[in-house]
């Protein structure tokens, strides 16, 4: 399997709240992020904090396949942390942390720390690696354009930073 870590930053300016209400509520994300294909909800979790909960996610980037996985809510504490543990194509964990700052604006931190399990790309993994890195670039500045129209930001009020292998 082929270990990837990746960390974005998504800067809103909106109030903490929203930011975070517009990222728990994944079964939206179609409607805004242009590059989710698909959420479903497998299992509903714990009322309220939604703990265990565990939701189907389907990624299309610029590349000429789709990703599936499931993400089981393992951290939910409002408006600061989500988190949840992966399954299927990509196995591992995601942590959303978000802190404000002066100003009004609202980072959004996103740790992605996975592993792929598809053959082929676990394969090519050594050559591909830059790739496989530019589309997910492409996945979370789509998310971070998208939540950007959703909290009703102007050009200019968002920004987002990605860095990470």
């Amino acid at each position: 399997m082929a270990d990837y870590s990746f960390v974005t930053i998504w800067r809103h300016h909106a109030p903490i709240e929203a930011v975070y209400d517009a990222i728990a509520d994944s079964l939206h994300w179609p409607e805004w992020w242009s590059t989710v294909a698909a959420v479903e909800e497998v299992s509903p979790g714990e009322p309220n904090a939604g703990l265990g909960g565990v939701r189907r996610y389907t990624f299309k980037g610029s590349l000429p396949y789709t990703l599936s996985f499931d993400l089981r809510v393992t951290n939910n504490v409002r408006p600061r942390t989500l988190a949840g543990s992966a399954s299927g194509e990509l196995e591992g964990t995601g942590v959303w942390t978000l802190t404000e700052e002066a100003g009004g604006i609202t980072v959004a931190r996103y740790d992605w720390n996975v592993r792929t399990t598809r053959w082929w790309m676990n394969v090519f993994a050594p050559l591909a690696r830059p790739i496989f890195k530019a589309n997910h670039d492409l996945v979370m500045r789509a998310g971070a354009a998208g939540l950007c129209t959703r909290l009703g930001g102007v050009s200019g009020s968002c920004a987002w930073l990605s860095d990470g292998s």
